[in-house]
């Protein structure tokens, strides 16, 4: 009777074991990191003509997608290219046209809004390890942006209206950026490398870029 429990016992304790080695994890030595992307910026807008001032929050918005290709043993550094979408609302006053033929016309407040495909490409560190989505990280990228829509909305005292700009602003924007952080906060700046306006369309000298401050949120 003793040796018949003595053995049932036994088997109990090898299928148990067998059990808990069943849920052990398997460790994945080629992941990736941050693949999907969303961010939230304040456009700082540079070089801008006379007598301009911005109000209330320009809003820029971004997401999209980067493959994560490591290029280190350890896969701790990698390179990223991508393809996004951005959004950006830039308020302020400016006259950007002839709105109306009323010489009484006052421009009370403005905003240019633009849409832009993005194709962004990074060179990523990150300590990072397998067991751990939680880590450092220092992103350094460029981005190309091809223009998709851009309007001039106005509000003035004898009404408001809106205008496609399209036509007259550059088809590319280039721009430089970094994001650093821990786990899910990371600061975000991006830095724009040429004008919004096409100088050769609107007969001007009109330089104004932007420089994006805020947040990025990266998802695997």
């Amino acid at each position: 009777m003793r040796l018949s429990v003595s053995l049932f016992l036994l088997f109990l304790s090898v299928c148990g074991f067998a059990q808990t080695e069943n849920k052990t994890v398997v460790v994945d030595s080629l992941f990736r990191e941050d693949q999907f992307y969303i961010s939230i910026s304040y456009n700082f807008l540079q070089k801008t003509p006379d007598n301009f001032s911005q109000y209330s929050f320009s809003t820029g918005l971004s997401a999209g997608f980067l493959r994560d290709f490591p290029i280190s043993k350890n896969r701790q550094w990698a390179i990223a290219p991508g393809i996004g979408y951005s959004f950006n609302d830039l308020k302020q006053n400016i006259y950007l046209s002839a709105i109306s033929d009323d010489p009484n016309f006052q421009l009370v407040s403005s905003r240019i809004v633009l849409h832009y495909i993005d194709l962004p490409l990074e060179i990523r560190w990150r300590n990072a390890t397998p067991q751990s989505h939680k880590f450092w990280r220092i992103y350094a990228g460029f981005m190309a942006s091809y223009l998709l829509d851009g309007s001039f909305q106005y509000d003035g005292d004898l009404g408001s209206g809106k205008e496609n700009i399209k036509d007259v602003l550059n088809t590319f924007q280039y721009a430089t950026y970094l994001t650093f952080g821990f786990n899910t906060w990371n600061a975000y700046i991006h830095y724009g490398l040429n004008p919004f306006f096409d100088k050769n369309k609107t007969g001007t000298e009109n330089e104004m870029t932007t420089l994006k401050v805020g947040l990025m949120f990266y998802i695997l």
